[in-house]
């Protein structure tokens, strides 16, 4: 069991019957009455964001997931098919599962497989990731009026704030959880 203080981003729980991941939450304390914590969560399963408040000091049972090393092989229309790195065993997940991580992967990216009951419920990407600039603007000497940053959009589509010395072809780092430019790979 895990208690409404205790819980983190990242973090998933059971909820009616279903897995949530925590998305984001806040504490509430209003004039009267006791303490609130409002949860966004996302379906685990149906890929779905629900909002709900609760009262501090809820418990809710903490989903016991297994994580298994795996590769990301390829995508064939709606489905990402991985391969578990140590079985060669393959599952298929859908774009719902995978949500925002599918901006990060990549043909033969290294990953860990979230399952629960041995059902693929989605992915966790490493901290961060290395990709290849797809397209970006071309740096002129003394054109920094703008902050010194500049859009790039990377190979998977992403689109990401980068100094303006990146030029297009370059690889760069991406942190995973904040989508931001950690530097040149």
């Amino acid at each position: 069991m895990i208690d409404t203080g205790d819980i983190k981003r990242g973090v998933t729980i059971e909820l009616d019957g279903k897995l949530y991941t925590v998305l984001d939450f806040h504490h509430l304390k209003l004039g009267r009455g006791s303490a609130q914590v409002r949860l966004k969560l996302k379906d685990s399963q149906a890929g779905h964001i629900i909002e709900r408040a609760v009262q501090a000091g809820t418990k809710f049972p903490l989903a016991r997931l297994r994580r298994q090393p795996c590769q990301f092989l390829y995508a064939d229309g709606a489905l990402y098919y991985f391969m578990n790195t140590e079985s060669y065993e393959q599952w298929a997940l859908s774009r719902e599962q995978l949500g925002d991580a599918l901006s990060y992967i990549k043909e033969n990216a290294q990953c860990e497989l979230l399952t629960h009951d041995d059902q693929p419920i989605g992915v966790e990407l490493p901290p961060s990731v290395a990709l290849r600039v797809a397209e970006t603007e071309p740096w002129v000497k003394g054109d920094t009026a703008q902050g010194g940053n500049k859009p790039a959009r990377l190979e998977t589509g992403l689109a990401v704030q980068v100094p303006l010395f990146v030029s297009t072809g370059d690889v760069i780092k991406v942190d995973t959880r904040s989508g931001e430019y950690l530097g040149k790979a």
